[in-house]
């Protein structure tokens, strides 16, 4: 009898397949093309290197035990450079014999022929090869980055490795960069990663700097010199440039790795006995001078590949999030002239998102950007958003709810092309997409309810997506109780507290932040930051001595409309959209 359960795991396996081939196509085949090119790489390596089945030739000697049967795979004439011929299928060496001066020789003959390929050598990098494929999937997944990667991301990755792989063979066939301290002189592995750590973060950087330092043991023919110090010097150079946010910053930085570089090498020659036994030799100070400067020159040649690779890659860096802060740029310049209710409270947005991802060791100077830029859909019409009608009179009250929905929906839509067309990072668009979720617009729903009970609630809802990132997430929370708090009639401190964790409540049980990784000690985090900071914005003034309180006569219908125009923000959601 048939185990159903076992047919159906082999049913699951392929399906399984399928769908992660089919979710990282651009990964698979930037994986398979880099490959591809390292193996080319890797056969030119061999195909000039004196090894027979994988080993150097040096590691030959006469008298030795043979480790290995070794016959040869084509007939070799003599030459008047080597005057040894060889017959074809000839056995050179057997195992558990001794070597011959006589087949010392026909070993030496092998290895300096030209046409010979040592295949044994270029299996075992191949597999090697594929072995790092498999950490190059890992450290570049969700697992370990805590997102996905972005096809930038994955295309810059494997551009970087391939240099970094090409350049250590070109110093592994170049005679006076061929030893194992020298060869690190040319190696770019730390420009890279000063870039990969500026342009996508520190996780991308350390991930790069493992998986490159492997490709660079191969590529040295497994030395591990090589390797060590690559390892240490680009876990440094990510480790560097994380917190810098000024380009003058990349300065020192490039003066600490010029420092850092040939103190590792330093210390890897004294390891390793390298040439500095007392008085370092000129190889040793040829390396050491070179690894200095090789560092210092990554942090300048790093400010000026940034710019164009910033704009090229459309990344959120540091100095990319840093030039759109600006609030004179031209787009945000717009809004503070056509729609400065909207300007203003986005700036506060910023100010708490900001804030509030500071504290909870988030993005902050994303957080701020996408705070600027979450509202720029309201532009185009700002007359029908609440925080920009400043004639009591409301639009809203003249139209039909859904074609009020229709309006204030249509705002995020308009933001994302706006921003796509700014060229603005992903990562701001994405939190332009998601700061309203797909929550309901409960004002014009509960309105519509009135007039038809069966009105469907997803007609009068967002159409993004819930928040996918903490800083998304944050900027969500952030536009909520701005908004909300501006209808609190006296907004004491109790007053403030109590509807900021109402609203943040709210947002937890719609299910809004479900996808972007907020803990609830962010949340708490989160809740206190907002409350101090609107604390501190709605705080109470000592009148004038002269001061007198004017009421202007209302009007019913002032009155009437006022209300109607507090209501969307006095229910709970981003309803300063509302009437």
């Amino acid at each position: 009898m048939k185990n159903p359960k076992k047919k159906g795991w082999i049913g699951i396996i392929p399906l399984s397949t399928a769908k992660y081939i089919r979710n990282n196509t651009v990964k698979l085949l930037a994986f398979l093309a880099s490959f591809l090119i390292a193996a080319a790489l890797l056969f030119v390596r061999i195909s000039m290197t004196n090894t027979i089945s994988a080993r150097s030739i040096n590691e030959y000697e006469v008298d030795q035990i043979a480790f290995t049967t070794i016959t040869s795979p084509k007939k070799f004439s003599e030459t008047s450079a080597n005057p040894v011929s060889i017959s074809k299928g000839e056995t050179i060496i057997k195992k558990g014999f001794p070597i011959t001066p006589e087949g010392m020789a026909k070993l030496k003959r092998m290895a300096e022929d030209k046409a010979y390929i040592d295949y044994r050598s270029f299996a075992n990098s191949i597999l090697f090869m594929m072995l790092l494929g498999a950490l190059y999937f890992f450290m570049f997944s969700r697992v370990c980055l805590g997102k996905k990667c972005s096809t930038q991301e994955i295309l810059t990755e494997d551009a970087f490795f391939i240099a970094v792989i090409a350049c250590t063979v070109l110093a592994s066939r170049t005679t006076l960069l061929s030893t194992p301290y020298s060869m690190n002189i040319i190696s770019p592995i730390v420009f890279c990663t000063f870039l990969m750590a500026i342009l996508f973060g520190q996780m991308d950087a350390i991930s790069f700097a493992l998986v490159s330092s492997f490709g660079v043991l191969c590529a040295s023919g497994y030395q591990l010199i090589p390797f060590i110090y690559s390892l240490c010097v680009s876990l440094a150079a990510s480790r560097i440039v994380r917190r810098i946010k000024q380009r003058i910053d990349l300065v020192f930085a490039a003066m600490l790795q010029g420092i850092l570089s040939p103190a590792f090498l330093f210390a890897i020659m004294i390891i390793f006995n390298g040439p500095v036994d007392g008085n370092p030799s000129r190889e040793g100070y040829m390396a050491l001078a070179g690894v200095m400067l090789n560092g210092f020159m990554s942090g300048i040649l790093c400010l000026g590949f940034l710019t164009p690779l910033e704009y090229l890659l459309n990344s959120a860096s540091v100095f990319r999030l840093m030039d759109l802060s600006d609030t004179n740029a031209e787009i945000l310049k717009r809004m503070s002239l056509t729609a400065s209710g909207t300007f203003n409270h986005s700036i506060m947005v910023a100010q708490l998102a900001e804030a509030a991802c500071a504290n909870i060791g988030a993005n902050a100077l994303l957080a701020r950007v996408g705070g600027y830029y979450h509202d720029i859909g309201k532009i185009d019409n700002p007359e029908f958003f609440t925080e920009n009608q400043n004639n009591n009179e409301n639009i809203h009250n003249s139209i039909n709810p859904s074609l009020s929905v229709t309006i204030i929906k249509n705002h995020v839509r308009k933001g994302v092309e706006t921003a796509r067309d700014l060229r603005l990072p992903a990562k701001v668009v994405d939190i332009i997409a998601e700061h309203h979720g797909n929550s309901v617009l409960k004002f014009f729903y509960n309105t519509a309810l009135k007039e038809d009970p069966n009105a469907n609630p997803g007609d009068y809802s967002y159409s993004g997506n819930p928040p996918t990132t903490r800083e998304s997430g944050v900027v969500m929370l952030a536009d909520t109780v701005e908004a909300a708090c501006k209808s609190l009639d006296k907004p004491s401190a109790s007053r403030i507290e109590k509807k900021v964790q109402q609203l943040v409540s709210d947002k937890i049980e719609e299910g809004q932040l479900n996808n972007c990784d907020l803990t609830f000690k962010d949340i708490s985090i989160i809740e206190e930051t907002f409350t101090q900071l609107l604390i501190g914005y709605y705080h109470s003034r000592v009148k004038y001595p002269d001061q007198k309180d004017e009421e202007p006569a209302k009007t019913e219908g002032a009155d009437a409309s006022k209300e109607d125009s507090a209501k969307p923000v006095e229910a709970g959601s981003e309803e300063k959209d509302g009437k």
